[in-house]
């Protein structure tokens, strides 16, 4: 069972206590947060700890590893990530024509990740996760769900499926250990990426 969101902030501790109480009345069997900073989670651990996060964590979006996977690490918290494909975006099967077709309400039309300058560095960088994917026999959308799994605290990587072909498309990444070649790589790769994006801001 796990909370979301800690918002509104001020009632994190009433809701975990609420959550606790299924807990130990045997309706759930474990309680885990998402989008929690350490601060919060160390809230909630004086009531009952939680077993799992579910945070952000993708190539482009890797905030978590300044601080928050290492003490997940330590304090034996699983980490199920979400949007280890970026909404689509490391897939390798986004374009502009893509992005011009979704529909006027689409979310990814107001995400900063799908506006310049960061889409145009994206797909670049997408383009050259292409050559390493394929490679190994493999496509972009498994390279990015491998590389998020490559962490130890990382126990799981939650991947949006519209189609079961999808699931097969993405399922084998579990599967596969990017050996350090590859990593260093993909560094070299998002190092470059990033760079763009700041010179292309000035």
């Amino acid at each position: 069972y796990q909370m979301h969101w800690p918002d509104p902030d001020e009632d994190v501790e009433e809701a975990w206590e609420e959550m606790a109480r299924l807990l130990d009345e045997g309706k759930v069997r474990y309680l885990g947060v998402s989008n929690f900073t350490i601060e919060h989670i160390e809230r909630v651990r004086k009531i009952h700890p939680p077993v799992s996060l579910q945070p952000p964590y993708s190539m482009l979006h890797r905030e978590v590893e300044d601080e928050l996977l290492d003490y997940c690490g330590r304090n034996e918290i699983g980490v199920v990530a979400y949007s280890p494909i970026q909404r689509g975006l490391l897939t390798g099967k986004f374009d502009r024509a893509r992005f011009n077709a979704l529909a006027p309400d689409d979310h990814r039309r107001m995400s900063p990740d799908f506006l310049e300058p960061q889409f145009s560095a994206t797909l670049e960088l997408v383009e050259d996760l292409k050559k390493i994917a394929e490679r190994n026999g493999r496509t972009c959308a498994e390279l990015a769900i491998s590389w998020v799994l490559r962490r130890p605290e990382v126990t799981a990587a939650i991947v949006g499926a519209r189609s079961p072909q999808q699931i097969i498309e993405t399922a084998p990444a579990a599967d596969w250990n990017l050996g350090k070649k590859e990593i260093k790589q993909i560094e070299r790769l998002l190092a470059k990426r990033d760079a763009k994006v700041k010179s292309r801001i000035k």
